[in-house]
């Protein structure tokens, strides 16, 4: 009788405990609700009372999506509410596709200029060229408009007309053009083939639904091509995608059932462990990632996954740092919320992302966590990486230092306009672009034509020196001294010239190939001379070195 007794009594106290827990969470969900409902009748009260009893009119919509908009950068940055009329980027971005007729463009001396053009689409195949300026679309002028407003002129339902007006250099009269709009679809790869001794190149610009399936194809006819020795994957400057892209692109070179990235958010839902499904097609082959600040999200995945489980080495520049991932949900009148709803984490069990945005909505400011709190992670041959700030690369090659002769020809754009000049007197691209060549020479007469000119930094603190001197008794003096170091400084300009010749003739490589031979053209230009490509090819040749950067043991 004693024992049932104590049964019963086990059985009550486990029932009372179970009981009580969910009373509690249910509690807590009451209470939680609650907030939620509070709120929501609150913010609608207050929306209500100003849309009707402000003392100006306002706009109903406006003010509603500065609320939400307010609302929203409590949280994080990539946390965005998407209207209607922005719902068609969201799908450019995951599809890589829209209705328009190929062309890029941006404002130069505020005027809209064409700066590439898609190939096989009807703005090259119909004549226009990289350097026309578009002075009207359907009749509209386009004095002062913004790029932005420009592309959606140019863009809209596939088969639909649109009616250019262009501004030609060298032509007497405005060009008129009648454009068909096309489903256009952005490549993922712009570019691929042999460097040099069996070394191959890929640049993987965006991660869309197609990304896997177009390495698969490049990979496929660079094979076809010849012996594919070493491979180099280039994803500096791609700001990422989608994830399952990324797993794709991963899937390609690592052993199937491979982990490459897991999530884990909120809800348990958020939970995923992603590996390879396939057999890959590059299992063995050397492999070298670039990257740079620029490279984000999916990028990260993709060279965290490969740097996580030793398969090939990453170079650069230490990645953008972002490692939260986002989802779209549909919201009334074709409106959508993109929110972060899980942090991505890599094969070895760290999570890239440097900034922390929790509790911003508290008010705190958002943090990086510094270097010495920073957890270590080991990746499968045991090399130590770290947590919570991008990927470091492991081998380091850092950018060249621009210099203010550079920078300012670049904001003029000066190789732009030279480039778009020199193809209008020349039917085939120049074989020297040496600085010293027939090219360059060329290029500093253009210059002088157009009364190019720059300002040094140390004219800039000449001037400020110079501002300072408005009341000193040795003024005088002292503008005669610095009207001297002008001078000197002036004549300074010309070594300074001569010294930058390896970026100028880049610079002047890259823009006037792409005139000839388009984007691919332009990516091939600045490959010949990059520094970390060079480097990353013989690493790649070196199977040693190659080993050794990837912590193996046995270098034979």
């Amino acid at each position: 009788m004693k024992k049932t007794f104590q049964k019963y009594r086990l059985k009550l106290v486990v029932i009372l405990t179970i009981l009580s827990f969910s009373i509690g969470f249910k509690l807590q969900d009451s209470d939680y609700f609650f907030k939620i409902n509070k709120s929501i009748e609150i913010f609608g009260n207050v929306y209500k009372e100003i849309a009707f009893n402000y003392v100006d009119e306002i706009d109903p919509e406006t003010l509603m999506k500065a609320g939400i908009e307010g609302m929203l950068k409590t949280l994080d940055p990539y946390t965005n509410f998407i209207t209607s009329s922005e719902a068609s980027d969201v799908e450019l971005i995951t599809t890589g596709k829209y209705g328009g007729i190929g062309i890029t463009i941006s404002i130069r001396d505020s005027m809209i200029i064409i700066t590439s053009l898609m190939e096989g689409y009807s703005a090259q195949r119909q004549g226009l060229r990289i350097g026309d300026q578009i002075i009207e679309i359907d009749g509209k002028s386009l004095i002062g408009a913004n790029p932005e407003n420009v592309r959606h002129l140019t863009r809209g339902e596939p088969g639909t007309e649109v009616r250019l007006k262009i501004k030609r250099e060298g032509e007497p009269k405005p060009l008129e053009f009648v454009l068909i709009r096309e489903e256009i679809k952005l490549k993922n790869i712009t570019y691929s083939g042999f460097l040099k001794d069996g070394i191959a190149i890929i640049k993987l610009e965006r991660f869309t639904r197609n990304a896997g399936e177009e390495l698969r194809m490049a990979i496929k006819e660079l094979k076809l091509k010849g012996e594919l020795k070493g491979l180099i994957l280039d994803l500096r400057d791609n700001p990422g995608g989608l994830l399952e892209s990324a797993v794709d692109i991963v899937s390609k070179f690592v052993p199937k059932g491979s982990p490459i990235v897991s999530t884990k958010g909120r809800k348990s839902q958020n939970a995923i462990t992603y590996k390879s499904v396939e057999e890959p097609i590059l299992e063995n082959t050397p492999l070298a990632v670039l990257v740079n600040n620029n490279s984000a999200s999916a990028s990260e995945i993709v060279a965290g996954a490969i740097q996580d489980l030793d398969r090939g080495i990453i170079a650069g520049t230490k990645t953008f740092g972002k490692g939260l991932v986002q989802n779209v949900f549909p919201l009334p009148y074709q409106s959508q919320l993109k929110m972060t709803t899980a942090k991505y984490y890599t094969p070895s069990g760290r999570c890239i992302q440097e900034i922390n945005y929790t509790h911003q909505e508290k008010g705190e400011s958002a943090t990086i966590t510094p270097d010495s709190l920073k957890k270590i992670f080991y990746t499968k041959n045991g090399r130590p990486v770290k947590e919570l700030g991008g990927i470091e690369p492991d081998t380091i090659i850092k950018a060249t230092d621009i210099d203010p002769l550079f920078t300012e020809l670049l904001r003029k754009a000066m190789f732009f306009k030279f480039a778009t000049n020199y193809t209008l007197k020349h039917k085939e691209p120049p074989e020297d672009f040496s600085i010293n060549g027939k090219l360059c020479s060329e290029f500093r007469k253009f210059l002088d034509s157009v009364k190019f000119n720059y300002e040094s930094d140390a004219e800039k603190k000449l001037e400020e020196i110079k501002s300072l001197t408005e009341n000193d008794p040795n003024k005088e003096g002292i503008l005669l001294d610095i009207k001297n170091i002008k001078l000197k400084l002036e004549k300074s300009k010309e070594t300074i010239f001569n010294s930058q010749h390896k970026e100028l003739a880049r610079a002047l490589r890259q823009e006037i190939m792409s005139r000839y031979k388009g984007e691919s053209g332009r990516i091939e230009a600045s490959y010949i001379d990059d520094d970390l490509v060079t480097t990353a090819t013989n690493i790649l040749r070196e199977e040693k070195a190659y080993k050794k950067l990837l912590g193996y043991k046995n270098l034979n």
